[in-house]
């Protein structure tokens, strides 16, 4: 099937280790070229200055459709490939990029219905059901309406007629309604008073626009929730799927994900569509995936604001859930990157005796809750940093900050961004700032580079 269909490729990068990589990303361009890959050159051109670039750009904003492909805009690149690079990324964003979008394109179309769908974390979105209408090649049939203030800010009603655009030529969104249009038998759309899945009565939590459903048992949730624990960027359970999922609630086999270890071959075999093959297939998946991670289990139990990135940062500093699950607020905001509202939902979600359960249950099922120690050369031992605890200030001599921090946690120590009474070791490179005079206001011990090293080898140099 995907070989009828007309599918092509247009490359824009090398991956390699830096030192097989061209210096600048118009050699990386040339480079694919000359290698036979495709590549944009109807549009790929190199400019000495931001202003060349950006002009560039809007050039396009009238002529997109001249584009032999689907686009949603330009990518404006700083070409120095090390220069690029130790900018870093902020989430999934490189700072060494610029998105130049084009408008969206919008359309009109009727407005049907409102369905109310319930998230695995229990919140509900209103969702706009919409008379089909093709945007930019693609037939829209549904359209969030992201919260109740939202609906009211564009006063918007069951039956109105809306303009719709995708946002990025991508997100269908309802923009604004056609007045003119109302005949009178437009419908309001009410706030929810109870849960679209399990009727209990839902919550709007003070400084917040959502509503949201606090029923732990609610199969809605349980089945997004279950989905989300066996995606590709969680424990990835192959062979089960969002109609598993739904299988899985529906026939109460599930009731948390811990579940999910303690399925009974024979119930699976009873459900439709199962087979020999598909249930041993998932039954390897499930075995397999108690061998992932500790930072994918941590994304898997879907904690508000602990993503694959967040899941990762606190895997760095805490190397078992259970260190995890003892932390206070305090000790989690002081970890850089770490926001007071992730680290307070983490807490909670960790207080909370059902989420304790769940978690004793993953650990009797055979899950594993601990980090893997970073092997270190010549020693089975525990890592020689395993519970220290560094602060980083000023120019190292041969490490960059993100060097010296990933060095660190290889050997099992933290990173944080602030001196405080718990900081074992202030590292400090040239042009030190403010933390070196709070370092020594604290008595906190003072090191460089190479007695960090030192450290690292066995020795203790203070």
């Amino acid at each position: 099937m995907t070989a009828t269909r007309p599918i092509s490729l247009l490359c824009y990068d090398i991956v390699a280790p830096p030192q097989a990589l061209p210096d600048t990303q118009w050699e990386a361009l040339a480079r694919l070229e000359a290698l036979g890959f495709p590549v944009a050159r109807q549009v790929n051109r190199h400019f000495q200055s931001l202003d060349a670039a950006i002009a560039y750009c809007e050039t396009w904003m009238e002529r997109r459709d001249a584009l032999t492909y689907e686009a949603d805009g330009l990518v404006i690149k700083i070409n120095d490939r090390a220069l690029r690079d130790s900018l870093g990324i902020v989430g999934k964003d490189p700072r060494g990029a610029l998105a130049f979008k084009f408008p969206a394109q919008i359309k009109t179309t009727q407005l049907l219905d409102v369905i109310v769908s319930v998230g695995r974390t229990g919140v509900l979105t209103p969702n706009a059901v919409l008379e089909p209408v093709e945007i930019g090649g693609v037939t829209v049939k549904r359209a969030s309406l992201h919260n109740w203030d939202e609906i009211e800010r564009l006063d918007v009603r069951v039956g109105d007629r809306v303009f719709i655009e995708r946002r990025g030529d991508v997100i269908p969104k309802v923009s604004r309604v056609v007045r003119d249009a109302r005949d009178g038998n437009e419908q309001p759309i009410l706030r929810p008073e109870v849960c679209p899945s399990c009727g209990e009565p839902v919550v709007q939590p003070e400084g917040e626009v959502n509503y949201y459903c606090v029923n732990a048992a609610c199969p809605d949730q349980l089945v997004r929730r279950v989905e989300y624990f066996i995606s590709r960027g969680a424990m990835d359970i192959e062979g089960l799927g969002a109609k598993g999922a739904e299988q899985l609630v529906s026939a109460g086999l599930v009731s948390d994900v811990a579940d999910l270890y303690y399925l009974n071959r024979d119930a699976i075999l009873a459900l439709e569509g199962w087979a020999e093959k598909s249930t041993d297939a998932l039954f390897k998946a499930l075995e397999d995936s108690k061998q992932r991670p500790l930072d994918r289990l941590l994304t898997a139990l879907g904690i508000r604001g602990v993503g694959t990135s967040v899941a990762q940062l606190l895997v760095a500093h805490y190397s078992t859930l259970d260190a995890l699950a003892a932390a206070s607020v305090e000790e989690l905001e002081a970890i850089e990157g770490m926001g007071p509202i992730t680290a307070q939902r983490v807490v909670e979600w960790f207080q909370r005796p059902r989420h304790r359960q769940i978690v004793e249950k993953l650990r009797q099922a055979g899950v594993k809750l601990k980090a893997a120690p970073e092997a270190l050369p010549g020693t089975s031992s525990a890592p020689p940093l395993e519970g220290l605890t560094f602060v980083i200030t000023g120019t190292l001599p041969t490490l960059s900050r993100q060097e010296a921090k990933a060095l660190v946690q290889a050997h099992g120590g933290r990173v944080t961004g602030s001196v405080s009474g718990k900081t074992d070791y202030l590292l400090v490179g040239e042009s030190p700032g403010s933390k070196l005079r709070k370092a020594q206001d604290l008595d906190v011990p003072v090191i460089d580079e190479a007695k960090l090293r030192a450290l690292i080898s066995g020795a203790r140099p203070l």
